[in-house]
């Protein structure tokens, strides 16, 4: 028995539909999906400390469920007491159904645990159908033991999509569940 994410059956049997009336497409494969998630954690700190990568590797791998890796920096900078190819940062890409499993502990565990949450900001869009979302605090996320977080960071989250709009990709994550801020509109 194969086992299909929630957000992927209803991207399947919902999402398409609505967008599609919504925005007049003629083919349901017109209709913009998400093709992968992006997570990114900028640590500047670890110019000076090594340990502070090792945790920020195993913490995003915890909460990804996939193996994190590290972002070297690309070139020297005395200011900053920084030579290339150090490492500065942890990223993870997600796709297919770890993506939507992510996504769905996403809306409806991690964003809700976030203080004083209004929504997320609708203004993230890039211009092609991108979307990114700032997170401050590791710690919303279920998986993390607040007693062993050494130090509390935020990471960025970037939604891609095949739409070609902000529109559309905005239509899109609303389908999904993220709540943004001015719903209204």
């Amino acid at each position: 028995m194969n086992f299909e994410p929630r957000l992927k059956s209803k991207y399947r049997s919902d999402i398409v539909k609505a967008l599609q009336e919504k925005f007049q497409y003629k083919s349901s494969m017109q209709v913009p999906r998400l093709t992968k998630i992006c997570l990114n954690q900028g640590l500047g700190d670890a110019v000076a400390d090594k340990k502070i990568i090792e945790s920020a590797i195993n913490e995003m791998t915890t909460i990804t469920g996939q193996k994190a890796v590290s972002t070297k920096s690309r070139k020297d900078i005395s200011n900053f007491k920084l030579r290339a190819g150090v490492p500065i940062g942890v990223r993870v890409t997600l796709r297919g159904d770890r993506m939507y499993e992510f996504l769905d502990r996403l809306i409806s565990v991690s964003l809700p645990r976030i203080r004083d949450f209004r929504g997320v900001n609708d203004k993230g869009f890039d211009g092609r159908g991108n979307y990114t979302l700032g997170v401050t605090e590791q710690i919303i996320f279920p998986e993390i033991d607040i007693d062993k977080v050494s130090k509390i960071q935020g990471m960025d989250i970037t939604f891609v999509t095949t739409a070609t709009k902000d529109s559309e990709a905005m239509e899109l994550l609303k389908e999904f569940g993220i709540p943004f801020k001015n719903q209204n509109k």
